[in-house]
């Protein structure tokens, strides 16, 4: 039986702790007052980009939270991958060669479980795979960071929300606690991301993209942030965000992506947002001084 004493001390703190903090508050900032650190499809500047590798290298750093993307196979299996197509992050051009364009969902679980997925970042990743959702989950919860769910082209596959909403609950992700403390799910697609709130208003939802000003009202009916590129990101634009309150009744968030530089880091914290999304969340953390590795910093203040 695997044993992990440390781990499990740091998990019971940090389930006290949550006891104490509403989701909002402990999203909106690291312990030091900056932005929560998000691993870009795990912490994909230094592993293969949606593999457990990837998850267990953010874990390694110190990452509570993980983003990854969610699609279908043409059997209807939900994998961890981002592109639309297989060709760019795993060998399948020479596996199937006759199969261009390798559309995910062209091809069934058990021929992506053939496929190498770590072998194109370095050898030192040969044979790592496409992991399942489920199998991602699992990875998660053994390594108890927190994930940020992102809906991958939902138009190319009808009712992937109510799936993916149906393995979040049979995996125990759908819990009270962890829709409280540990999941977000979001989409660049604002009517996925409206279909999820109306199957699950408990659930935090983001929307990834820039809408006008003049719009976010709107936006704020049914999802709790707005996730941006840093290129659009000014100070004023955050502002706008924050003024409004989202479906839960809470001040709506602001995560950017994909920001991979200190300095930059350093700007978007100063502009106010409320997490930083990245491929190397050490980096991020060290510019901006969230400390997602040190959990009893989360305590409560006794003073």
């Amino acid at each position: 039986m695997l044993t992990r004493p440390v781990a499990a001390v740091t998990g019971a703190v940090l389930g006290f702790s949550a006891l104490f903090l509403s989701a909002p508050a402990a999203l909106a900032a690291g312990p030091s007052g900056g932005p929560e650190v998000f691993a870009h499809r795990g912490a994909s500047g230094y592993a293969p980009e949606n593999t457990l590798a990837a998850a267990d290298k953010a874990d390694e750093l110190g990452t509570v939270w993980v983003e990854n993307d969610v699609q279908r196979t043409k059997d209807g299996a939900l994998v961890v991958i981002h592109d639309t197509t297989l060709a760019r992050t795993t060998d399948v051009e020479e596996v199937f060669p006759d199969r261009s364009p390798w559309k995910v969902s062209d091809f069934t679980l058990q021929e992506i479980r053939q496929l190498d997925a770590g072998s194109w970042f370095s050898e030192e990743y040969a044979g790592e795979r496409v992991p399942t959702l489920r199998q991602f989950l699992h990875r998660l919860s053994w390594n108890r960071q927190k994930l940020l769910l992102e809906i991958k082209a939902p138009e190319l596959y009808p009712g992937i929300e109510r799936q993916i909403l149906g393995e979040l609950r049979r995996t125990g992700w759908l819990s009270p606690y962890h829709v409280r403390h540990k999941l977000i799910v979001q989409s660049f697609a604002a009517d996925s991301i409206r279909t999820v709130h109306e199957r699950r208003p408990d659930v935090r939802t983001g929307f990834l993209g820039t809408p006008a000003v003049a719009d976010l009202p709107s936006y704020a009916e049914f999802t709790d942030q707005i996730n941006p590129s840093f290129r659009t990101v000014t100070a004023d634009y955050v502002d706008a965000v924050h003024r409004l309150k989202g479906p839960h009744g809470k001040r709506m968030q602001v995560l950017t992506w994909t920001v991979n530089d200190g300095p930059t880091a350093t700007r978007l914290a100063g502009l106010g947002v409320d997490g930083i999304i990245t491929n190397y969340p050490d980096v991020v953390r060290d510019a901006v001084g969230e400390e997602s590795a040190a959990p009893e910093a989360l305590l409560p203040s006794t003073g």
